[in-house]
Parts: structure tokens; sequence; C-alpha cells
């Protein structure tokens, strides 16, 4: 009861503030919130964080919130975890994460990453997903998995350059020219507005390479609390911190 009137109370507070319309989220902490909860394998800390991402898409559409970019597993994670952890976040990205856009009809879904780092099953699961829901309209959410900021910079580089041979340009014309159009518009998800709000969970202060093109002029907040624990007043909170964070600045 209490849990419920202090939702209410936080719904609100939100009354009049600015809502982001892109929020970012990494889903840190579902190994440790294992083996808090007393698991011997901490894989199942994945699957719990795989259905929570279902919990949170709700709340945000309840929240008015548009866009979600979701980190489901770095590239880093695909090259150097253990194998069979993998495979099993691999098996909840097609069994869970892309189920959910299948039957979810609010989300189209886009892909952020190097698909090549994925199982096959995977990545044809996220492409078959996203084909499905590319008609939708009410809101768009990005998995960013296979995932590394530097290297999608890098990929948007090569995409500009690629263009540029294939059009017969010079490489001092490339440089003249180059513009920070020219790499928004070659990034995984082109065309989506940049995150204004990102919310890190498990109590890490710190990037770890996530979004660093597009985040440039985002508010970051960061809760103690790891992923599957992380409840819909800790997403209001954020949100009423990131309110009154914009209001401030507009003044």
């Amino acid at each position: 009861m209490l849990y419920g009137l202090y939702t209410r109370r936080l719904r609100r507070q939100l009354r009049g503030l600015p809502v982001p319309r892109h929020v970012a989220i990494v889903m840190d902490g579902n190994r440790r919130w294992a083996r808090g909860a007393g698991y011997e394998d901490v894989r199942i800390g994945h699957r719990f964080g795989a259905n929570h991402l279902e919990q949170f898409l709700l709340w945000c559409a309840d929240a008015g919130i548009t866009c979600v970019t979701a980190w489901v597993a770095s590239a880093d994670n695909m090259r150097k975890r253990d194998s069979a952890e993998v495979g099993y976040l691999m098996e909840l990205t097609e069994s869970v994460l892309a189920a959910h856009v299948r039957r979810d009809h609010r989300w189209r879904l886009h892909v952020a990453g190097r698909l090549d780092l994925l199982p096959d099953t995977t990545a044809r699961a996220l492409k078959e997903a996203a084909e499905l829901s590319r008609d939708r309209t009410a809101g768009d959410l990005t998995l960013a998995i296979g995932y590394s900021g530097r290297l999608e910079v890098l990929d948007a580089v090569r995409s500009v350059l690629d263009d540029a041979a294939a059009a017969g340009r010079s490489l001092d014309d490339v440089a003249d020219t180059l513009s920070e159009q020219d790499i928004s518009s070659n990034l995984y998800v082109p065309g989506l507005p940049d995150p204004d709000l990102v919310i890190r969970t498990s109590g890490e202060l710190r990037m770890s390479d996530f979004l660093l093109w597009q985040t440039t002029g985002s508010d970051i907040e960061f809760c103690d609390l790891y992923w599957p624990a992380f409840r819909e007043v800790d997403l209001l909170r954020a949100l009423r911190t990131y309110g009154h964070r914009r209001l401030e600045r507009s003044r």
C-alpha cells in the first residue's frame, strides 16, 4: 500500500516537468543480484534482467517516453565472458527480448552493434523482429548488443570513407568536408534523437563505452540498485531529477 501511495505521489510531482523523449538504460548488476539472492548459477540473473526489461518498457510508455535504448551486451562481453554465459544471454535475447517485441505492438525495434559477433540464430531473430515491427509508430526501442561506442564511431568513419571511395572522391576532399552530420548519419541507428537521460544501475559510476557519440548532452543518473531490483519508483525519481535539472537550465 505504501509503495502504491509513493508511486502516485511521484507521478503527481512529475506534472508540469519536462519529460525525456529518449531514455537509455545500462542494465548492470544481473550477476551480482543473482549472487546476493542466493543463486549458485549467476546466469539466472540474466533471465530476471531480460524479463525486467519488459516491465521497464511498460513504465516508460506510461511516463510518456517514446524512445528507449537498452544495453544488452557489450562487444567485450561477447569476446571475453564465459561461452556458456554468453550463449545463455543470446538464448534469452531470442526467447525473451525478440519475442517481447513481436507481441508488444508499441515498439519499433532497432539493433545497434556488431551483429557478426552474435550467433546466427540470435542475429536472425533480432532482424526478423525488427522487420516485423518496422511500421509501428508509437515508440522506438533500440537493443545495443555486441555494442561498443568506440567501434560505432570507427565503423561510421569507415562508412564515410567507403562511400567517398565509391564516389571517386579523394581523401583530401573527404578531410576538408567531413562533418558531424556525416558521422551521425552513419551510426548504427541513424535518425533517432540523442538520449536525454541515461540511467545506469548497480552503483558503477562510469559510462563504459556506451553511446559515446550520442550522450554528450545527456543527463546521467547512477542508481545503486542492481538491474533486476530496479523499480518504477526509481525510474520516476530519475525522471523527477531530470525534469528539475532541465527547468533550472532553461531559466
